[in-house]
């Protein structure tokens, strides 16, 4: 895969030197059980839906053991990574800036509304510290193994939060631990409430059928597995996903894929600036592409990258979940 199509995935899901980087905190969970452990082989209990209540605080201590401190609670959030404009969304506020489009997804705010709070320039991987500054953030969120360099020019001015999701439950607690420093407690605990109930449902209805996210511009694509991937990481908890992660980015080839029996393939187009074609049509010209059993029976599906790869916070996943388990009945 080519040099520019790592660092878009790498803005989707922390591509690091050809593979993804996973990591960050897990979301406190419920007495009834570890929703972690719940509904991955269909045998056990589905993720429990009670939440525990949110107490604002001062201080929250990440589960990567970050520590945060506001003298305040923060209202003006500078979004580097598009789960922190996934969080704000779920808490009823909008960052002060970002340099993600997810905003203008019509799950959240649609493009017009979106279109009126400023761009970071600099883009994903290298923001520009001045700009940043100028907007006066309380509170800047950005990815630990992408923006942690710009820390040293922020220290002072602002806090700096460097987040690392891998799975949902990282993406619950990040989203509990900015509820407690903004004081938008219910908000977090409604949102976290939707989510676990969309999965447990989904546990519930568990799909016989192989399901596949590929990712990529060109025909150098790569497979999102539940070590590389948030929203790939609940797949196995409703559907059969036999993708593991290899350590090596698009290990997979159509042969292999092939040799599956994929039933339901999703497809994320990564594109650079203006969009040169979808994924997907690139693939067909591959004679490989057509005998697999979606593209045959018309089961592949191009999805939102903005969401599916890039978002990962509960209203993303929630959109994922909704998404994949309509495809997959």
């Amino acid at each position: 895969m080519s040099r520019a199509v790592r660092g878009i995935r790498r803005w989707a899901a922390a591509i690091v030197m050809g593979s993804l980087l996973v990591g960050c905190g897990a979301a406190e969970e419920p007495a009834s059980g570890k929703g972690g452990d719940a509904g991955t082989d269909g045998a056990g209990p589905r993720t429990a839906v009670d939440v525990r209540p949110v107490k604002a605080s001062r201080t929250i201590t990440d589960a990567r053991g970050v520590t945060l401190t506001t003298e305040r609670p923060p209202k003006r959030v500078v979004c580097l990574v598009a789960l922190c404009d996934d969080m704000l969304a779920e808490l009823g506020m909008t960052p002060t800036a970002t340099n993600s489009a997810l905003l203008a997804h019509p799950a959240f705010l649609g493009p017009e509304r979106a279109g009126r709070i400023p761009v970071v320039p600099g883009g994903f991987l290298s923001p520009e510290a001045e700009a940043v500054l100028s907007h006066e953030p309380d509170l800047v969120i950005g990815l630990e193994d992408t923006h942690g360099k710009l820390a040293p020019a922020l220290e002072g001015a602002t806090t700096f939060w460097p987040v690392q999701p891998s799975t949902w439950e990282d993406s619950v607690g990040y989203l509990r631990d900015l509820a407690a420093l903004t004081g938008r407690t219910e908000q977090a605990e409604a949102a976290e409430k939707r989510l676990r109930t969309k999965l447990a449902a989904a546990e519930g209805r568990k799909s016989d059928k192989t399901a596949l996210i590929i990712f990529g511009s060109d025909e150098n694509f790569g497979v999102a597995t539940p070590k590389n991937d948030v929203a790939a990481g609940l797949f196995p908890r409703f559907s059969s996903y036999p993708w593991e992660g290899r350590g090596v980015e698009g290990s997979y080839s159509l042969e292999e894929i092939l040799a599956r029996d994929v039933d339901v393939l999703f497809v994320e187009t990564l594109s650079f600036g203006a969009s040169d074609g979808k994924l997907s049509a690139k693939l067909a010209g591959n004679p490989l592409w057509s005998r697999i059993p979606a593209v045959r029976n018309d089961k592949v599906v191009e999805v939102d990258s903005e969401v599916w790869a890039k978002g990962r916070g509960t209203r993303s996943l929630g959109i994922v979940l909704d998404e994949a388990t309509a495809a997959l009945r």
